[in-house]
Order: C-alpha cells, then sequence, then structure tokens
C-alpha cells in the first residue's frame, strides 16, 4: 500500500491516518469521495465521519485538516504564508493622541466668596500685556453691601470718638481735683480753721479784757456775758472749721477721686469696646472692598489667554460670559509657551505599563519632537459619555516650542522598552488555544503545534522568551491548520499513540 502524504504531513503518526488509508484501500473510491495523497485515492464522506467519531474528536480535526493539504499535495504546504524566526531589535510602545498644555501657566482663579457670574471677558486666544483687563465679575451685590458697611463703619466711628473723648474727659477730670480743686477746697478749709483760731484768740482777748475792766467796774455785767458768748462762738467756729478740713482730707478726697476714676475707667472701658467694634467694622468694609477689585480681574503679566475649559467637561460649567464661577475656579490661563506638555488619555489596561522617566516621541502640526513621562495620573479621568477608564500621562516636550499653541492635538508614542537581540515573530504567528499560546512551525512538508511563552509586544511583533528557534519556518494565521484540543487531552493521548 502506497504510503498516504496524511501520514506525512502529521506530527503524530499515531492518529488513525492509516486505519482511515487502509479501509479506503478496502471499500474502494465511490462518487463523492475526498481525495487525498498523491496517488488520489478517495474516500467516502460517511466513512470519514464514522472514522471521525471511532477515533475520537482530535483525530477527526487533524484528519481534515491533513485532507485539506493532501489535496493540494506538497506545494500546499510549501505556498502558505511563513516567516523566519530571527533575532531582532523590538521597540514597544503605546501611541495615542492628546493635547498640548502649557507646563507652566499662570491660574487666573475666581476669588470672590461664594462665587460670581462672568460679566465679560476676553477673547480666547487673545494676546495681553501686564495690567490688561481680562475678566469682569457682577460686583452688584457686593457694592451694596459695601455700601451699607461704609454707614455701619461710620456709625461706629463716631461711637468711638465719642467714646474716646469722654474717657479723655474722665483722665483729666481725676488730675483736676487731685491737682486743684481738691488743693483749693484744702486750702480754704485751712484758711477757715485759721480764721477762727484767730477770732476764738481776739474773743479771748477781748473777754480778758472785758473781766479786767468790770471789775474796774467800767463795763457791766451784760457786755462781759456778751464777750464771753463771743468766746464759746469762736471755739465752736474753729472746731468746725477743724472737722470740715479732717473730713475733706479723710473723706472727701478718696470719694471725689473714686467718682471720678469710675467715671474714666467706664469711658476708657467703653472707649475699648467702640474701639474693636470700629476695626470690626474695619475688617469688614476691606473684606467687601477687596471682594469688590477682585471684580475686575487684570492680566498680571504679558502672554497669551487660554479659557479654562477642560475636557469632558458639560456645557452649564464651560467659560464664557454669563456662566457662574465658584471661589478659587480657574477661569483663564496664561501659559507659558516655552514650555510645553502633551496630556494624553491612555486605556487602563495600557498604563500599568507606563512608568514616569520613560521617553517619548511627539508629532504636533507635523513637526516631530521628542520628550519624557512626567506624570501619570493615579485615578482615571471622568467622562459621563464613556464607561470605559483613561488615565491622563503627561509627557514633557523638548525643544523649541513656542510656536505651538495649548490645545494643540498631539500624536504621542511612549517607548516602553526597546529590546535588542531578541526573538521576535509576527503576531499573526500566534494563537491562544486553552488559555496557551501556540505556533505552526513547518517542517519539510509537515506542521508541528508548538507551545510558546511570550513576552513582550507591540502591533505587529511579539517577543518569543522560549519554544522556538533562530531559523525555523512558522506559518502565518495557523488557526485552521492547528487542532484546538485542551492541553489535558493532548498529555493524556501521548501515551496511547505510544503504545
Amino acid at each position: 500500500m502506497p504510503t498516504s502524504i496524511a501520514n506525512q504531513r502529521l506530527a503524530d503518526p499515531a492518529d488513525g491516518r492509516a486505519e482511515v488509508a487502509a479501509i479506503a484501500e478496502i471499500l474502494g473510491s465511490p462518487s463523492g469521495a475526498v481525495a487525498v495523497g498523491p496517488g488520489r485515492r478517495r474516500f467516502p464522506l460517511r466513512l470519514v465521519l464514522l472514522l471521525g467519531a471511532v477515533a475520537g474528536t482530535a483525530a477527526a480535526y487533524s484528519w481534515f485538516a491533513a485532507l485539506r493539504f493532501d489535496s493540494q499535495g506538497s506545494a500546499a504546504i510549501a505556498a502558505l504564508p511563513t516567516t523566519v524566526v530571527r533575532r531582532s531589535e523590538l521597540m514597544i510602545s503605546v501611541t495615542e493622541e492628546g493635547s498640548l498644555v502649557s507646563d507652566e501657566n499662570v491660574d487666573i482663579v475666581c476669588g470672590v466668596a461664594g462665587g460670581a457670574t462672568i460679566v465679560w471677558l476676553i477673547d480666547d486666544g487673545a494676546r495681553v500685556t501686564e495690567g490688561t483687563e481680562i475678566v469682569r465679575l457682577d460686583d452688584s451685590t457686593l457694592a451694596e453691601n459695601a455700601t451699607a458697611q461704609r454707614i455701619a463703619f461710620e456709625k461706629s466711628r463716631a461711637a468711638m470718638i465719642q467714646a474716646d473723648k469722654d474717657h479723655a474727659a474722665g483722665t483729666i477730670a481725676v488730675e483736676e481735683y487731685k491737682q486743684g480743686t481738691f488743693k483749693k477746697e484744702l486750702r480754704m478749709a485751712e484758711s477757715s480753721v485759721t480764721a477762727a483760731t484767730e477770732r476764738l484768740q481776739a474773743s479771748r482777748n477781748t473777754l480778758a479784757y472785758g473781766e479786767r475792766m468790770f471789775r474796774k467796774g467800767y463795763i457791766a455785767p451784760q457786755q462781759l456775758e456778751a464777750q464771753k458768748s463771743a468766746v464759746e462762738r469762736a471755739e465752736l467756729d474753729l472746731g468746725t472749721a477743724e472737722i470740715a478740713l479732717d473730713v475733706l482730707k479723710r473723706f472727701t478726697k478718696p470719694k471725689m477721686i473714686t467718682e471720678l476714676e469710675s467715671v474714666r475707667d467706664a469711658a476708657g472701658a467703653r472707649l475699648a469696646s467702640e474701639t474693636a467694634a470700629l476695626e470690626l467694622e474695619q475688617v469688614k468694609l476691606d473684606r467687601l472692598n477687596a471682594q469688590l477689585s477682585k471684580c475686575v480681574v487684570k492680566a498680571p503679566k504679558d502672554g497669551l489667554v487660554i479659557y479654562a475649559n477642560e475636557r469632558n467637561r458639560d456645557r452649564e460649567s464651560e467659560v464664557k460670559a454669563g456662566a457662574i464661577v465658584s471661589e478659587g475656579k480657574t477661569i483663564l490661563r496664561l501659559p507659558n509657551l516655552s514650555k510645553m506638555q502633551a496630556d494624553v488619555e491612555v486605556h487602563e489596561s495600557k498604563v500599568d505599563r507606563i512608568r514616569p522617566g520613560m521617553p517619548a516621541k511627539i508629532r504636533v502640526q507635523g513637526r516631530a519632537f521628542t520628550g519624557e513621562v512626567t506624570d501619570v495620573a493615579n485615578r482615571p479621568q471622568s467622562n459621563w459619555l464613556s464607561s470605559s477608564k483613561k488615565y491622563v500621562v503627561a509627557v514633557r516636550i523638548d525643544g523649541n516650542t513656542e510656536d505651538l499653541r495649548p490645545g494643540f492635538t498631539a500624536e504621542v508614542e511612549i517607548i516602553v522598552a526597546d529590546l535588542r537581540d531578541v526573538i521576535a515573530v509576527p503576531v499573526a504567528a500566534v494563537i491562544e488555544q486553552q488559555g496557551e499560546y501556540v505556533s505552526a512551525v513547518r517542517q519539510g512538508d509537515r506542521v508541528e503545534r508548538r507551545l510558546v511563552t511570550l513576552g513582550q509586544s507591540n502591533d505587529k511583533l511579539v517577543e518569543i522568551l522560549t519554544g522556538l528557534t533562530e531559523g525555523e519556518t512558522l506559518v502565518l494565521n495557523p488557526r485552521g491548520l492547528l487542532p484546538d484540543v485542551p492541553p489535558v487531552e493532548d498529555s493524556a493521548a501521548e501515551p496511547a499513540d505510544a503504545a
């Protein structure tokens, strides 16, 4: 019996092909058969299906694959598209599109507490010089509040001035009494005592003279009694004057000083209170004036004006006239055009491969630049229009970028790895079966199923770590050649084949 081409094609000779050839030779070649081998022997289709059921699913699949190429002979396998395993350089990269932004921006933010409405803003992309008005926010409510606050401030200032005058008057009153009024009253009391003493002494002298005259018979008894009464009155007047002087020193002076100091201290307390109130009103007025000044924003430096409209921002929060911006929200940016970067959104399936410091190639407006990854976001960019998660990767652009503009589209290729002297084959030469990666190695006029271990890959080539040797020939797109058999079944079939 001639040897069939099917037996020459299969890597495993014990796959049931010999039995097929033997039965075909016995039964002959009825019409409707399938041709195999160089002798053009034919097999009935029913017999093929019957033999497939008897030999098992794996053997039948292999037999069909063999029949497909046996019908064309050895030339059919030789005509299949192939590639030769070679060592080469393999560059692994991630290519995405992004937008240019400045690496250094002067952000123009809303400084109005509670936010404000944009009344007017300069055109997007306009060039401005330092001091140019670029944004005007609604200040009507702030102006009303500032006017009311100024009235409150002036009232508080008037109260503070009155309290200050009262305190000054109280301070003067204390000193006035100590240095003036008290000394005057003390002098008057001491003068009264002195006068009373003199009157008493004069009365006593008059009485002594009267007594001598009375003994000589020159005055009547009534006159002597009158002189005695004058002495008594003088003694009483002296006692009264002395008591008044003592009361002035011991009671009147401390009482008056206490009362005056109380008035002074109360005025001082009111002054401190009114001063604090005035300071508070001043702070409120200054705050409102500062808020009013923030309603008119001027350019802090020369530059190009860019609206701070982020990607994926809805139209309600878009920066434009009439939009409401919250406090601290960026309205405009003045970018530094000499330091530009590209922000690209990388899918979550690729972002784990990217690290800061990786080199990159950037193309903008037909110009090529080199750069470097500077930052990889740790959170995905929110986008309610899409369920896919993408992370923003910042890529610095080297070279002269002053003629570039924020918002330009940039095509960025991030070099993940640059492998040298590795076995790399086209991705079309590897398929996945049952969780394993396999290739079809052509050996003469037969094809061998080979397990391979993959390394890194790009959209054209894949690195082969194990399974292939330099110089071997691989069949491209081999899915129709290799049976999709679980590895367990392959390993279980080997003992039976060997037997």
